[in-house]
Parts: structure tokens; sequence; C-alpha cells
């Protein structure tokens, strides 16, 4: 079968995908402790197969039987990668129809679907999440080219589940310098009368409020933001995550307007 999908430019770092992986390592690792033999796949993984190798690492600190396919379009690149295979980690050659055969617990697609169309976007989630296990996840997203702001969603076989925003607070000025950063699915939403805008509005007032905790370091003053905005926004996380320099979204009071 003809791999699905488009060949991206294929740019990646060491530790691009830390704060994603954390992440997922803290929310999902208790479904993947409940797998039989958990598999995730690292999608699109690009010209270097770093991000596949450190997501091993990170998920076998949450669950040590998992294993990680790496999954490239590009046969080139997943022929440089079969050096890197070792024990629970594989590279395949293959596209959003996910070439395995059994269905995995969690798929990562980070810095893919940017390179697409808006339009296309729900045609791959739909795609993507038919192939998740039974309580599987499916975490798309985007982040700049060293780490320190990522946004995703995360999915289940139902459909979108949450989003998030994550960062380096030290090198945040606003909440909104995170808007760069928005998926494709919302990026081109951030405008006056769609959620996402109101959000990062409303996000930006109560970091600016906060300002007096500034003194006591930056994540002092994201808790009492993220705390202050959690009254008219429902969030899906907690202190524990919003020390990290997270905050989670539910999708649907984020998704965008027909």
């Amino acid at each position: 079968m003809r791999p699905i999908g488009t060949a991206t430019r294929g740019t990646t770092n060491p530790n691009r995908l830390r704060r994603m992986d954390r992440w997922i390592a803290a929310t999902h690792g208790p479904a993947l402790r409940r797998a039989d033999r958990p598999v995730a796949v690292d999608l699109g993984y690009g010209a270097a197969p770093w991000t596949a190798v450190e997501l091993l690492h990170r998920l076998r600190t949450a669950e040590p039987r998992t294993a990680v396919v790496g999954i490239e379009i590009d046969p080139e690149r997943v022929a440089a990668a079969k050096p890197y295979e070792r024990e629970g980690l594989t590279f395949r050659h293959g596209g959003f129809e996910i070439p395995l055969p059994e269905r995995p617990d969690l798929i990562r697609a980070a810095n893919v679907l940017r390179q697409y169309d808006e339009g296309e976007v729900a045609a791959v989630w739909r795609r993507l999440c038919a192939r998740l296990a039974p309580g599987g996840l499916l975490v798309e997203g985007t982040c700049d080219e060293i780490g320190r702001r990522h946004v995703w969603v995360a999915l289940g076989p139902e459909g979108p589940r949450t989003v998030t925003f994550a960062t380096r607070l030290a090198s945040l000025d606003r909440p909104s310098d995170l808007a760069e950063r928005l998926p494709k699915a919302l990026i081109h939403r951030n405008v006056p009368g769609e959620p996402v805008h109101a959000f990062l509005r409303d996000f930006d007032r109560a970091w600016a409020a906060a300002a007096p905790y500034a003194s006591l370091g930056a994540r002092q003053r994201w808790i009492t933001a993220v705390r202050a905005l959690s009254g008219d926004w429902p969030l899906a996380d907690g202190v524990r995550r919003w020390r990290q320099g997270e905050i989670t979204v539910k999708w649907a009071a984020l998704q965008p307007n027909p």
C-alpha cells in the first residue's frame, strides 16, 4: 500500500519534544501500564531519529514495556534511522495509514500537520484516531525549533479532548506568544470572534494582573494567572502540571466556530 500523506521538511533537533513527551508520560502513563503490549508511534519523526529515541526513553520511565515505532513517509529517512534500532525501537516506511499489525496505544504527530492545509486536518485526525487501540491517545501539535514553546491537541478514538499550551517560562513575555505555535486546526482561527483568540486575550490579561508575583519568579506568576483563568475557562489539569509551565483546556471551549 502506498503511504498516505506527503513528505514534510523533516527538520528536527534533539530534545525538541521534551515538554510534549513529559506530558504524555504523566497523563497517558496509566493507560500504557494497562495495555497488554503497549506500542507508541512517532509519526513523521523527520530527517533524524532523535525524537523517536527520546520518546522511547521517556515513555519507559512510565511503563518499561513500551515499544516505539518511528514512521516516516520518506524511505531515505527510514534507511538512515535503521542503525538506531534497538530493543523496543524500530523504524518503518509509512504515513497516516499507520502500517502496523496492531493498533497503537499512542500516536504522536509533532510538527507534521502544520505543513498541510487547514481543511485537511479533520480527515487526518479521523484516520489516525481510527487506528488507535481502545483507550489510545493521539497527540498532534507544533513546537518551536528548540522546544521552548508547544501547543498540542490530545484526541481519543472519539475525537478531540483537550488543548495544551506549554512553555519555558523564563523565555515568556506574555502567554499569547504561544499563538505562533498553535496547531493547524487553530492557528488561522486566532482572530476576533473565535474562542482561541478570546482565550489568549483573557490569558494575557490574567498574566498582566499577576505581574506582582513576578518577584517570586515566573512560575509563581504563571500559576497565579492560570488559577485566575480557571474561573472562566474549563481547565483539565491542576497545579502539578501548571508548575511545569503548562495549561490544558478542554477542546469544546476552544474548538473553531463552524
